[in-house]
């Protein structure tokens, strides 16, 4: 007989036990189903572990040490998350769709769950391309499992983990070569901080070839060759290690779709702006919707599912590189595309004292208003960029004008002088 409670979440990642927690919390009986480790991609194999690499980079610390505490600092982490479920009945092993509200769970002993409303927070797995020889190349996940780091390694893809990694593991010294099919790295971001970026991490060593088409990866005598088409020429690059970074696909539990839900044409699971899927009691968060691929969107998700009021619809992003990228809603070309006619202003850190006294001059800020002055978007690569961008995302969620930021004393000196100092400029 199914044990019975009132809601049931798949997948125990950044969605998927926050969500759990909060239901909890307000007296529901939840069920939480994990295959794998507490915290899901985000906290073993992704976010957390990859900036524990980054900051070490930054500090030039051996990667040694760097492995020892990104396993130190998981495995705190996965503790304070088992906390947080003390009032969750957790449920270790894969979870098997058998209709619209009972889940199986396949484990030591195969045990049935049932609820009124089951949440899919799955999460998604590394991409790979399409390619001849695509097998030779390490994921994200395989990279972070590294205890020692390959002489060169070329990275495929130059979003944000490429970049990530690439950033990081140059600090380290390794020679690293980037192949982008996209005309910039970093493709969704705004192109003047893409362009800036990639000009600083060239100046640094990277190799960075953007507009190229990897064909191929084969192992030749201890090595590697990834072969690539890039203006009508072929070409190729030959290393010690490859890693794919092409993106990630969604892991849709087995017989959802039986079930009755519905998939976008990319294998996502297909939701509306609540994140309710195509059959009623059954809500999908997080990477396996595919609206937005960060750790923090599917927490919001969760919020919004259980009724808390949330805005879903701005979301800040961050790419750890040195100096890091972080943005917030729309550039001056989206904005563009939507028939509106973009105002944009900028600010050095190199004209900003506390950036010039920790010796992080590199990179600017850059805001964008509509016609009105509301502040549409705000974009920044530089030190503590991460940080900075929690003022531009306030901005953009309560549809402030630039001038609110601009009217705003900032302390001084502060890397945050240089929002204000854009904002000025686009003071109406």
């Amino acid at each position: 007989m199914a044990q019975q409670f009132d809601l049931i979440i798949v997948g125990g990642g950044p969605g998927g036990y926050t969500t759990a927690a909060e239901a909890a919390a307000r007296g529901e009986r939840v069920a939480l189903v994990e295959r794998d480790h507490l915290g899901g991609t985000c906290l073993n194999r992704g976010c957390i572990p990859t900036k524990v690499i980054c900051h070490g980079a930054e500090a030039r610390h051996p990667f040694a040490d760097i492995a020892t505490r990104r396993s130190e600092v998981v495995e705190q982490l996965r503790e304070g998350v088992a906390t947080v479920l003390r009032d969750v009945t957790l449920f270790h092993g894969n979870a098997i769709f058998a209709d619209a509200h009972t889940v199986a769970v396949e484990g030591p002993d195969m045990t049935e769950l049932t609820a009124p409303r089951i949440i899919v927070a799955t999460g998604s797995a590394p991409a790979s391309l399409p390619i001849p020889g695509a097998g030779l190349a390490m994921s994200s996940d395989h990279l972070l499992e590294l205890d020692t780091l390959p002489e060169s390694i070329a990275v495929i893809g130059g979003g944000v983990i490429g970049m990530e990694f690439a950033s990081a593991l140059n600090l380290l010294g390794v020679k690293v070569s980037v192949v982008e099919f996209c005309p910039e790295i970093l493709p969704s971001v705004d192109a003047e901080i893409a362009k800036r970026l990639r000009m600083t991490l060239k100046r640094r060593g990277i190799d960075i070839v953007t507009g190229a088409a990897v064909t191929s990866i084969e192992a030749t005598d201890g090595a590697f060759t990834v072969a690539y088409e890039a203006k009508g020429k072929s070409k190729s690059i030959v290393t010690a290690a490859v890693l794919m970074a092409v993106g990630r696909r969604p892991v849709v539990p087995q017989g959802l779709v039986e079930a009755g839900v519905k998939l976008t044409p990319r294998g996502f699971i297909d939701t509306d702006n609540d994140f309710a899927t195509s059959v009623d009691g059954i809500y999908a968060i997080g990477d396996v919707n595919g609206k937005c691929l960060l750790a923090h969107a599917a927490e919001a998700q969760g919020k919004r599912v259980l009724g808390i009021g949330v805005n879903t619809a701005v979301i800040p992003a961050v790419c750890f590189t040195s100096p890091a990228v972080a943005t917030v809603g729309l550039t001056a070309g989206q904005l563009r595309e939507r028939g509106i006619e973009p105002c944009e202003a900028t600010a050095t850190f190199r004209s900003n004292g506390y950036a010039m006294a920790i010796g992080e001059p590199d990179g600017m800020v850059k805001i964008v208003t509509d016609g009105s002055g509301v502040v549409m978007g705000v974009h920044i690569c530089g030190p503590h960029a991460a940080d900075l961008i929690a003022e531009g995302a306030l901005a953009v969620a309560c549809g402030l004008k630039a001038s609110d930021i601009a009217s705003t004393v900032h302390a001084h000196p502060t890397l945050s002088e240089t929002l204000a100092s854009a904002a000025e400029q686009l003071r109406l």
